[in-house]
């Protein structure tokens, strides 16, 4: 566990349920994704820009950053690959700026590489040098969790080359600066094996998702029936965590919209909630598909009602379903949801 001079920040704020990416070498893109709707923006300094241009991306993020109010909804970052050669100073440089929300860290392999991250994020940079323009507009503020209970994963044997599950030794520095958000992508069969022990390796870590497009590539996997276990471990893993349920991984069609609505409804059966988006288009089918429908909440609202009434215990409604405190406290939760609707 992290000494209490090192604990994550923290914010209670409504899991999003639009998660909308953006290159982080586009500014202008970026400035146009603030004021679109979504829940949150994530800011891609990974696949979603040229080699040639990271260093740009980088620069201009920070920009975007410094500003405690870059826009009306909360800013996460997308970092490059924790084992590659620019993850370390991209954590380093945004870690500690006042805009930044969370933390996105791909291709997470085990608690070692959580703890690797939230080192990073630490231990300051120097400020990023050169000219990154960007017009900046509203408000956001940083968020972070505090998960309960020591951890203390396995060890890998001596010599390997995959991920340990092993943490990084944590610092003992005082007054370290707060760990910022942290978000686990899960993007290999290694990571998904792995889920539970990633989703309490550290108290900064907030959330775990699939990356499904790097993990069919991995697994061979053709269709959605190959990744029904692999969605399954990810969502029972977060909640065994205490973590919020996951957002679905991108649908790759920006023009399906239909076939995104089908998707997200397999996507909330199997427990996640929201999902991320590559392009304003999808993301009111997005909210849609996992905001609860009116009679889901007339349903909860009976439910809810009727629990009332008989002070408690096991019932039955006259419709014939069995009540008892589990669904109650999932019809408090369909209200509580349906409250966000606009």
């Amino acid at each position: 566990m992290r000494p209490a001079s090192q604990a994550p920040r923290h914010e209670t704020v409504p899991t999003p349920l639009t998660w909308l990416y953006v290159p982080g070498d586009r500014p202008e893109v970026v400035a146009k994704a603030l004021a679109c709707g979504a829940d949150a923006v994530v800011v891609d300094l990974e696949d979603a820009v040229a080699p040639d241009r990271k260093e740009y991306a980088l620069r201009a993020t920070a920009e975007l950053l410094s500003d405690p109010a870059p826009g009306p909804c909360p800013v996460h970052v997308r970092v490059n690959a924790l084992d590659g050669p620019l993850a370390e100073t991209e954590i380093r440089t945004l870690a500690t700026l006042p805009a930044l929300a969370g933390l996105r860290l791909p291709k997470v392999q085990g608690p070692a590489d959580v703890h690797r991250a939230a080192g990073w994020a630490t231990t300051a940079a120097d400020p990023v040098s050169g000219p990154a323009p960007y017009a900046a507009e509203g408000a956001v503020r940083p968020a972070g969790r505090t998960l309960a209970g020591p951890f203390t994963p396995a060890r890998t044997a001596p010599g390997s080359t995959t991920a340990t599950l092993a943490p990084a030794a944590t610092p003992t520095t005082s007054a370290l600066p707060a760990t910022p958000a942290l978000f686990a992508l899960l993007e290999s069969a290694l990571g998904v094996e792995h889920a539970f022990a990633i989703a309490t390796a550290h108290p900064a870590l907030r959330g775990i998702a699939l990356g499904e497009a790097d993990l069919c590539g991995e697994l061979g996997v053709r269709d959605d029936t190959g990744l029904a276990w692999p969605r399954g471990r990810t969502v029972v893993a977060a909640r065994a965590a205490g973590l919020a349920p996951p957002p679905q991984s991108v649908y790759p069609d920006v023009h399906d919209l239909d076939g995104l609505a089908r998707s997200c409804a397999l996507g909330r059966a199997l427990g996640f909630l929201g999902r991320a988006a590559l392009h304003p288009r999808q993301l009111p089918v997005i909210e849609t598909a996992f905001l609860p429908s009116a009679e889901e909440v007339a349903a909860a609202r009976e439910t809810v009602r009727a629990a009332a009434a008989e002070g408690g215990g096991a019932l039955a409604l006259p419709d014939g379903r069995f009540v008892d405190a589990a669904v109650v406290a999932g019809a408090r939760r369909v209200l509580e949801l349906a409250e966000r609707r606009p």
